[in-house]
C-alpha cells in the first residue's frame, strides 16, 4: 500500500486485482449525501432509495476515464404509473446531484418499507455515459429486481456483458445520513486499461472475486473508522497483489446559476419568452436538484 492519507468518506477508492482481471470502486457518502438531501423534505423511503441513487452513481460515475470536464454519468428511473414517477442523479468530475418526483398521498400508502415495485410499477432504468470527447453510451433495462443496484447489475450484464457485483449500505441518524457500496467487475481478457476481446460470464477467477465481495457486511461499508482501503485489503488480502487507486473528492454539484439560465432562456424566440414571463414580467426558473428559483433578466 502507499504512503497516501487513507479514504473515510466523500472521496471515491478504485482497486484492481490484476491476477484476478477485476477492477472495483468503493465509496462511502457522509456530507455530500446529507447536503443533496437537505434541498428536499423526503420522506423515509424516498430518502432511502436517492441515497442509493446517490452511492450508484458516483461508483458507475467513478468508472469513467478522464476525459476532460465534460465526462459525465446519468442514471435515471422513470415511470408513467409508479408512485416515484422520475428518479435522476448523475455525476461530472466527483460533483453529484440527484432528485426524486413522487405522488406524496400514494407514498403513505405503502407503509414504512416499500418495495422498488410498488414504489415504481414497470418503471425502466437508463444509464448513460457520456465521454469528455463526444462519445455516448446508453442502455436502458426494466427496474427489477428489489433494488436499484440490481437493476444496475442488470444493465451490465445485458447492456455490456460485464460481470458485476454491487454491495449496497445506508443508515439514518437522525436528520444524518450516511451510505456506502462497492461495485468490482470481472474484464477477462484483461484488467482496467487493456482491449477485452471476449466476455466469459462465468471464469473461476470471477467465481472467487464473488464470493469474496459477498462476504462483506452491512456495517463494514458504514464504519466511519474503517477505512476504503482497509475493506479492499480486508477482502482480498489472500491475492498477490492489490492496487489502490486514489479517485476524485466528492461533493454536491448542481452547476446552476443565473448565468447558465439566462444563456440557455435567451435561445428562445422573443414570443415564447413573452409567455414565460409572469405577472411581475419576470422570467422565473427553479432548479429541482437544489430547490432554488432564479430570476432571469430578460
Amino acid at each position: 500500500m502507499d504512503t497516501q492519507p487513507e479514504t473515510f468518506a466523500d472521496k471515491l477508492l478504485g482497486f484492481t486485482l490484476p491476477n484476478r482481471n477485476a477492477r472495483a470502486r468503493v465509496v462511502r457518502l457522509d456530507a455530500v449525501i446529507s447536503e443533496v438531501l437537505s434541498a428536499h423534505d423526503y420522506p423515509p423511503p424516498v430518502t432511502h432509495l436517492l441515497s442509493e441513487a446517490l452511492v450508484l452513481g458516483a461508483l458507475m460515475g467513478g468508472l469513467l476515464k478522464a476525459d476532460g470536464d465534460d465526462a459525465q454519468l446519468t442514471m435515471q428511473a422513470q415511470t408513467q404509473t409508479g408512485v416515484v414517477s422520475l428518479l435522476v442523479c448523475d455525476y461530472r468530475g466527483g460533483s453529484l446531484r440527484g432528485y426524486a418526483d413522487f405522488d406524496a398521498d400514494r407514498l403513505a400508502q405503502l407503509g414504512a418499507n416499500p418495495s422498488l415495485t410498488s414504489l415504481f410499477g414497470e418503471g425502466f432504468l437508463a444509464i448513460t455515459f457520456e465521454t469528455g470527447t463526444g462519445q455516448r453510451y446508453q442502455g436502458i433495462v426494466p427496474l427489477e429486481g428489489e433494488t436499484l443496484a440490481e437493476a444496475c447489475e442488470s444493465y451490465f450484464g445485458q447492456s455490456e456483458q460485464v460481470p458485476t457485483m454491487i454491495r449496497m449500505a445506508s443508515r439514518s441518524n437522525g436528520a444524518e445520513r450516511v451510505a456506502a457500496g462497492l461495485l468490482i467487475q470481472h474484464l477477462p481478457d484483461g484488467e482496467e486499461g487493456r482491449e477485452r476481446l471476449h466476455v466469459r460470464m462465468e471464469h473461476p477467477d470471477w467465481e472467487h472475486v464473488a464470493a469474496m465481495t459477498n462476504s462483506i457486511g452491512h456495517d463494514e461499508l458504514l464504519d466511519p473508522d474503517l477505512s476504503l482501503e482497509a475493506i479492499a485489503w480486508r477482502l482480498f488480502h489472500e491475492e498477490k497483489e492489490v492496487r489502490i487507486q486514489p479517485g476524485a473528492e466528492l461533493s454536491r454539484g448542481c452547476r446552476c446559476d443565473v448565468d447558465y439560465y439566462t444563456s440557455v432562456v435567451s435561445r428562445f424566440p422573443e414570443s415564447e419568452r413573452d409567455e414565460m414571463r409572469g405577472d411581475d414580467g419576470q422570467i422565473s426558473v427553479d432548479c429541482a436538484f437544489c430547490a432554488k428559483t432564479f430570476d432571469l433578466a430578460l
